[in-house]
């Protein structure tokens, strides 16, 4: 049986990785962790994760996921800088839609509330 390798560019299989984040067992342990779990719940179009993970006072009201419009093709991790309860994680996500070839380039911020990371906003660079 083939091991399914995580979306989220880690390498590692996905039961060892963002599953076990993203099926609630445990809470991400830093910031880049919980970024790299929410681009892995795009990929699996889970809108109750990234709603979980996003900080309630910036989560939008409409829906996140696309229903599977977006094709996910990789994800580079450029930077992750920790300061106590705030973080910064600076990424490059590709992706395809309608068969086109996109790139999104973020500075997404994070907080710690209650000893859990979530995502704020992010700039796009």
């Amino acid at each position: 049986m083939s091991k399914t390798i995580c979306p989220c560019g880690s390498n590692k299989e996905f039961a060892s990785c963002c599953e076990h984040y993203i099926s609630g067992r445990d809470a991400a342990p830093t910031a880049e962790a919980l970024m790299r779990s929410r681009y892995t719940a795009y990929t699996l179009n889970d809108e109750a994760y990234l709603r979980a993970t996003w900080d309630e006072r910036t989560c939008p009201k409409e829906r996140i996921v696309d229903g599977g419009a977006t094709k996910w093709l990789g994800l580079e991790v450029k930077k992750h800088i920790t300061q106590e309860k705030e973080a910064t994680v600076e990424f490059v996500a590709r992706y395809k839609i309608g068969g086109k070839a996109h790139r999104l380039h973020e500075k997404s911020r994070f907080v710690k509330f209650d000893g859990k990371w979530f995502y704020v906003d992010g700039i796009y660079e």
